[in-house]
């Protein structure tokens, strides 16, 4: 169970990304805060101290500083998505465009290093995939899965660490995120025999371009349906 020290980080963290505390802005004391959480001075530093790790505060002689969100850590990422209960639609466009990019790159370098063995490794991902029978939160944990395996593949180390972290920062978030998608099951099957075949061929081409159209299907219905349900959830607001 995470200590006191985390869960005043949290607050702290969403307190910054809520805008409460503003770029240049200082935080309160070490005493205001251990006021206000009740805590001992020692909790307060241990939180600050995981918010400065996350890269959000600049922790100075005369107290914290707000910085800018650009520069903080990949672990912002699942804070930004949970800030509302319909994920922001552009943050995650943009996720799904970086990880499309990564995955994009790591395809291109596994088809060149991998041995037959693990190609074949690769595809008893894909191939599942290609079922009609799956259910929404099934089909996208296999298309992780099936990325991770192409991940490891590249043999690419940065790229294997930051995919990995942004992944690990989606997953949270992803039931949320599939209740939006409303994807099209059969062509979901057909991208991923094109997929598997493009593997088979080592056709770094075909896996791209496969993989990519996919994505784009996949990223526009996403969209529209995270869209569709923040202007429901506004309209419902302003009626009220």
């Amino acid at each position: 169970m995470p200590g006191k020290h985390h869960q005043i980080a949290q607050h702290l963290i969403q307190d910054i990304l809520s805008g409460h505390y503003r770029v240049s802005d200082r935080l309160p004391s070490e005493r205001d805060l251990a006021s206000r959480f009740c805590v001992n001075r020692g909790c307060i530093r241990e939180a600050i101290t995981k918010v400065a790790q996350m890269g959000l505060i600049d922790v100075q002689p005369g107290g914290a500083r707000v910085k800018k969100k650009q520069e903080a850590s990949l672990d912002i990422i699942s804070h930004l998505l949970a800030q509302d209960s319909i994920p922001d639609p552009c943050l995650v466009d943009q996720i799904m465009l970086v990880t499309n990019t990564l995955f994009i790159v790591a395809a291109k370098r596994a088809l060149e290093l991998a041995c037959d063995e693990d190609l074949q490794a690769i595809r008893a991902r894909a191939q599942p995939l290609m079922s009609l029978q799956l259910e929404a939160a099934t089909r996208s944990e296999g298309y992780f899965k099936l990325m991770q395996a192409i991940m490891q593949a590249s043999a690419n180390l940065p790229l294997q660490i930051i995919t990995r972290t942004l992944f690990n920062q989606i997953i949270p978030s992803d039931d949320n995120l599939t209740a939006f998608a409303l994807i099209d099951e059969h062509a979901s099957s057909l991208f991923a025999g094109e997929i598997d075949r493009a593997i088979a061929a080592r056709d770094s081409q075909a896996l791209c371009l496969a993989f990519t159209t996919f994505s784009t299907l996949n990223r526009e219905t996403l969209i529209r349906g995270l869209q569709a349900a923040r202007d429901v959830t506004a309209l419902e607001g302003s009626v009220q």
